[in-house]
């Protein structure tokens, strides 16, 4: 099992929780941006740099994802495309994406597009808060746990 990450948008603390979690339980983790990205020595942990782009670093997760693998992303397409490979994906708000609302927040994100292509102004999400982190952190410790059992 390997923790892909859709790097450029994920927030620090978020990493560092995956590193200590990577260093813990002996889980690749492996960070996929389009720049470098600094990682924390050892053999848990390592980066992949794609080119520049649109949707590169999300392709080259797609492509390289594995059934039971766990992607952590806030982009729904991705989410929707590993789930459908049998991976399962996990929001950096601690959020675990379900088969049976995956289709409802396409929608909903399609749809938000949609009002700001028009210009009308939307915002974006707010700020990771100390419950969003510590929501991710139980969230990616049931998701071990669970991995962990025969």
């Amino acid at each position: 099992m390997t923790i892909w990450v859709d790097a450029d948008a994920c927030p620090r603390v978020i990493k560092d929780i995956l590193f200590r979690a990577a260093e813990r339980t002996q889980t690749q983790v492996i960070l996929v941006a389009n720049q470098s990205l600094a990682v924390p020595p050892g053999k848990w942990v390592r980066s992949i740099t794609v080119p520049k782009g649109f949707d590169i670093a999300d392709n080259h997760i797609a492509a390289e994802v594995q059934k039971g693998d766990l992607v952590v992303t806030a982009d729904i397409p991705l989410a929707a495309e590993v789930m459908e490979k049998g991976a399962q994906a996990l929001n950096p708000r601690g959020e675990l994406y379900r088969d049976d609302t995956i289709r409802q927040r396409l929608n909903m994100r399609d749809f938000m597009d949609t009002l700001r292509a028009s210009g009308i102004q939307t915002g974006g999400p707010p700020p990771i808060s100390q419950s969003d982190r510590q929501d991710f952190a139980n969230a990616l410790d049931r998701y071990l746990q669970q991995q962990a059992k025969p």
